[in-house]
């Protein structure tokens, strides 16, 4: 017997090692630890439906009882314990309910920052069993008002100082007599300090429990929109299996327990700081700070006055951060952890280093998705992805997620000649498709309010088999040999130049690279005159220094210029350099959402006409044939161009 003839005290070693391997190779353990909290999770949540107790207000209410002088929320240097905060949700649900006469399963709309006051009237519409829309407060115009009537209200609860910076024109649209859909008027209360001061002195009520009753798990229990990239908001239906089923999923993927305290500065309209934020929060029964809008400057101030343990990040917050000066203080904080999405590959390791943040934990979903990837990153192996699964997660869950190829011309997936789509191979980009279960759809995707055209777009038919159903995430992904999920476009945003598929968030990685030259970097696909296809084009905002230089010159600095032009060239193939750049003229001119996310559609329409660039102030350079610098590119240019003078 071999075995029997290794001295023990080696055996035991070699056995730890190759256990050590085998853990690493295929990571048995995190995608364990991952599949039994996916189980547990439906398990409580299927136990939950049984006791008809979906409403996440009950467990609000558990945590009051059970430990009513832990801290529940943070805000603007006060407290809130888990009893305080009961008692004030109590009291604004009495006045909702008496105030607006509102019923069972009505739908209210709340426009505000975030405060205090958002989470008591979010929970006081849970109390009394109604349901809260979640309206973008950067909204004006045709946005605002679209949002609104979609969301099917009566009532629109806006922040006063939202509120305030309204134009006449839009508080007369929300004003009219025949604003709703079904031609009635729609109350529109401004919450002022008076009405905050009547609230509290009120007495609060519990509602029985026949007033929040008969709600199933995929029944709704939020709206929240989509960010408006593409067009109009859409009012994504959130159900009570999402924000019960994700957080409780996130906190123990997080390992978050009663002595955390999570800091968001995200906006709380949106599903990232509400459901998996304040919900996780809620899920693990520690404390939630909340900011009340993102400013670098402040960022860290917020974490050391209120000892944050974890903090949250979407889009290109870690890359703002990271512009900070350097400063002495930089990893004087508690923060253990930073979770969230849209953290860059080229600034993931440098974020980690320079503020001694130990983990990373990045994920992948939609706010409407049925599914979502994770990726709790402690080392190097997993820097940049969005998703780890193991040999496990691979086997069990395999068939729920898949990545198809794609046709980039008409942006939708490759059929075959049986019509169905084909899997990508290992480091192959295409969309990344969630499993629906095709008997019954609205089980795991509820789609967008009352909107079925809509809803019906994000579902694909006969995928793989006939008669099977996915969800459509309009993202194109791949996955490696080693599990890891890389985030490569949004579909429609990747474009083709020279016959090639580029990418347009590989591009900003590379120029992201230069980050004491650029802050941000905005990559997308131009209609060039006489030439096929989209050329690159970088729209970007400059380093503070550099930024400095600009404005108070007038120009863009020439070495800036070359350095770019030369860092692309030696470090994207020639189809992929960026022929054009365009240069904001402040960081409020980048075209961003309010969680920090970019947009690029207002860009592509403006395209490379300097009429349409320049009107507010920015500059415009391109990188002509033979040139190794990028030069100022005017109405002289564009006209050599329209009449076929030059060939890029």
């Amino acid at each position: 017997n071999l075995v029997a003839a290794v001295p023990l005290q080696y055996s035991i070693p070699a056995s730890v090692a190759a256990l050590a391997y085998l853990n690493g190779r295929w990571r048995l353990g995190s995608d364990l630890k991952n599949l039994y909290s996916f189980i547990i999770t439906q398990v409580i949540g299927n136990i939950r439906e049984k006791k008809d107790a979906v409403n996440l207000f009950y467990k609000f209410e558990e945590h009051a009882k059970t430990s009513p002088d832990r801290v529940f929320l943070i805000y603007n240097g006060k407290s809130f314990t888990y009893k305080e905060s009961y008692e004030r949700v109590l009291r604004y649900g009495t006045w909702l309910k008496t105030k607006f006469g509102i019923q069972k399963n009505n739908v209210v709309a709340i426009d505000f920052m975030n405060s205090d006051t958002f989470i008591w009237l979010w929970f006081g519409l849970w109390s009394i069993g109604a349901k809260p829309a979640f309206i973008n407060y950067n909204l004006m115009g045709t946005p605002l008002l679209h949002s609104v009537k979609a969301s099917g209200t009566a009532i629109l609860i806006v922040e006063d100082e939202v509120w305030g910076t309204l134009d006449d024109e839009t508080k007369a649209g929300l004003q009219a007599a025949n604003f709703r859909e079904d031609g009635g008027a729609l109350q529109v209360l401004p919450f002022t300090s008076s009405v905050a001061l009547e609230i509290d002195n009120i007495i609060g009520k519990r509602e029985p429990n026949e007033a929040r009753s008969g709600q199933k798990l995929n029944n709704m229990a939020i709206l929240i929109y989509t960010s408006g990239t593409t067009g109009l908001p859409k009012p994504a239906v959130v159900s009570w299996g999402k924000v019960g089923v994700s957080p409780d999923l996130v906190r123990r993927w997080l390992g978050l327990s009663p002595e955390d305290i999570f800091y968001t500065c995200m906006p709380l309209y949106h599903s990232s700081a509400a459901v998996l934020g304040v919900g996780g929060v809620l899920a693990a029964g520690c404390a939630i700070s909340i900011g009340r809008k993102f400013h670098r400057q402040g960022f860290w101030d917020d974490c050391r006055a209120s000892k944050a343990t974890v903090i949250q990040y979407v889009g290109e917050t870690c890359r703002y951060l990271m512009s900070l000066p350097p400063s002495a203080q930089d990893k004087n904080h508690n923060v253990r952890m930073a979770f969230g999405n849209g953290l860059r590959p080229d600034v993931w390791p440098a974020f980690k280093e320079r503020f001694g943040v130990q983990t990373v934990a990045e994920f992948y979903a939609a706010t409407e998705g049925p599914s979502a990837l994770f990726n709790l990153s402690n080392n190097s192996f997993s820097e940049g992805s969005v998703g780890v699964s193991g040999a496990v997660i691979g086997t069990l869950l395999g068939g729920t997620s898949v990545v198809v190829d794609m046709d980039f011309d008409e942006n939708k997936p490759v059929r075959n000649a049986q019509g169905f789509c084909t899997k990508s191979k290992p480091n192959s980009p295409g969309e990344l498709l969630f499993k629906l279960d095709e008997t019954d759809i609205e089980k795991n995707f509820q789609g967008y309010y009352k909107n079925k055209g809509a809803t019906s777009s994000k579902v694909l038919r006969n995928v793989l088999v006939k008669g099977d159903a996915y969800f459509s995430t309009g993202d194109v992904l791949r996955r490696d040999h080693e599990g890891r999920w890389y985030f490569c476009d949004r579909i429609g945003d990747t474009f083709r130049w020279k016959s090639e598929n580029v990418s347009t968030a590989e591009v900003a990685e590379v120029l992201g690279q230069k980050s004491k030259l650029l802050e941000e970097t905005n990559v997308y696909g131009v209609l060039v005159p006489g030439h096929d296809g989209r050329a690159g084009c970088a729209a970007v905002v400059l380093s503070p220094e550099q930024q400095a230089k600009f404005q108070a010159s007038g120009a863009v600095d020439a070495h800036t210029l070359q350095e770019l032009a030369s860092h692309a060239q030696k470090n994207l193939p020639r189809y992929a350099v960026p022929l054009f750049l365009r240069v904001f003229k402040d960081e409020q001119a980048s075209n961003r959402t309010g969680t920090n996310k970019q947009q690029k559609h207002m860009l592509r329409e403006q395209g490379v006409e300097p009429s349409k660039v320049t009107e507010n102030g920015d500059m415009l350079f391109w990188l002509a044939p033979g040139e190794s610098t990028y030069r100022q590119f005017g109405e002289a240019e564009y006209k050599m161009l329209s009449a076929g003078q030059v060939k890029l």
